[in-house]
């Protein structure tokens, strides 16, 4: 199994001056930290308008500074909204590229699209189209990283001419995809396209299980046709984050912010707010205990290393591949996270670690043969011979 550290950039009210200042390079120290202690992954979300919950409007930055300072853990975007309207799909292509090089290869390409109103209203997004928006422009900026040149495209959530989309990318064909998956049909969706499951959802290992069960029967089924051009089959569970040589010390650390998390992100879809004004955390405090929290034992990542290290063999036999911890949540303390995470690396990794090259090895091995097949389904969009090339005229024609 793998395992990976999770970022929204959350910051509860009331704010004071420097907090965010100090809540992204303590983000950052994080990072630099699960790169030292052989974590594989860093994730970050993007999100926009969604005070207290995230302020993680710009991963592309975040990521950047974080490939500057590590040496090994793989940066992912977990995830990075395609919708056009957001983001051209020909900047994603070239920030992603970018990345990926100036990070020796080690970019994760997670798509998404938003959920709340406050992103979908105000990028002028129609909420019925958003999930056919995100995968057309999830499609194309893979073609644009493999194809010299981009033949050009015209569909429905955007158009542009022929162009040689520059830099490529120094993973081959490009960076890995996932997909942001909140419930049993949009696994079966990752599935189908041959997307690695983000899975944000909170279950347990018998859930987790059957959302496995679910994933690799596709995957192996003739219904795997891959979005990009190629295959990433894994599955990837968001889970809580506090290991303490004590139980209650554990709970104490990192259920308030888990609970948070879960608290926050289901207002923002069905409670309504006012930009600038927001009480988030106000609201989450004086109803906590009044409404059902995620199951703090169900969480993975949270209580003594004997404890965490049982839940997380439980989800390694449910069929997931990597656990992401979400430490930074609610008003966790940043030296806590990194006891934890230190804590973590020390009583509960290894033997994991120690066991993840031969499963890897297993895997690939069982599943190589299907991950051909789906890639001989896909019909790849069409290369340009060299007549067929579009001559750019200039603007400024010279006389004669």
């Amino acid at each position: 199994m793998k395992f990976g550290v999770f970022y929204e950039h959350q910051l509860p009210r009331p704010w004071e001056d420097g907090q965010e200042h100090r809540l992204l390079h303590e983000a950052l120290e994080q990072v630099v930290l699960a790169d030292e202690l052989g974590i594989d992954f860093a994730w970050e979300v993007e999100h926009h308008f969604l005070e207290e919950y995230s302020h993680s409007s710009a991963p592309e930055v975040f990521l950047a500074a974080a490939a500057a300072q590590t040496k090994h853990i793989r940066l992912g975007h977990g995830i990075r909204q395609v919708i056009p309207h957001y983001n051209h799909p020909a900047r994603v292509a070239e920030g992603l590229a970018t990345l990926d090089l100036l990070s020796n290869g080690r970019v994760e390409f997670g798509i998404g699209e938003g959920a709340t109103r406050h992103e979908i209203h105000g990028f002028n997004i129609p909420a019925k189209e958003k999930r056919a928006l995100s995968l057309e422009a999830a499609e194309q900026i893979a073609n644009m990283m493999t194809m010299t040149p981009y033949p050009g495209f015209s569909g429905k959530g955007f158009s542009m001419p022929c162009r040689n989309v520059i830099p490529k990318p120094m993973q081959q064909p490009h960076p890995p995809m996932w997909i942001a998956c909140t419930n049993r049909e949009t696994i079966k969706l990752a599935a189908r396209l041959g997307l690695g499951a983000l899975a944000f959802s909170f279950v347990d290992p018998d859930e987790a299980r059957g959302w496995a069960q679910t994933y690799y029967s596709i995957i192996k089924s003739d219904e795997c046709v891959p979005l990009g051009h190629s295959v990433n089959p894994n599955i990837a569970m968001v889970s809580g984050f506090s290991v303490h040589d004590d139980a209650d010390e554990a709970v104490r650390r990192g259920q308030e912010g888990f609970e948070f998390f879960g608290y926050a992100l289901q207002s923002l879809v069905l409670q309504p707010s006012v930009p600038g004004r927001t009480t988030l955390w106000e609201d989450f405090q004086k109803r906590r205990g009044t409404v059902k929290a995620p199951s703090v034992r169900g969480a993975a990542g949270i209580g003594t290393p004997a404890q965490v290290r049982q839940d997380l063999k439980d989800f390694e036999e449910a069929g997931v591949d990597q656990v992401i911890f979400l430490q930074q949540a609610g008003n966790n303390r940043h030296g806590e996270i990194c006891d934890s995470l230190r804590k973590f690396a020390d009583t509960v990794m290894p033997e994991f670690k120690d066991a993840e090259p031969e499963r890897e090895r297993r895997k690939l091995e069982e599943l190589g043969p299907f991950m051909d097949a789906a890639l001989a389904r896909k019909k790849p969009m069409a290369e340009l011979a060299d007549d067929e090339i579009p001559i750019i005229e200039p603007i400024v024609k010279l006389p004669g």
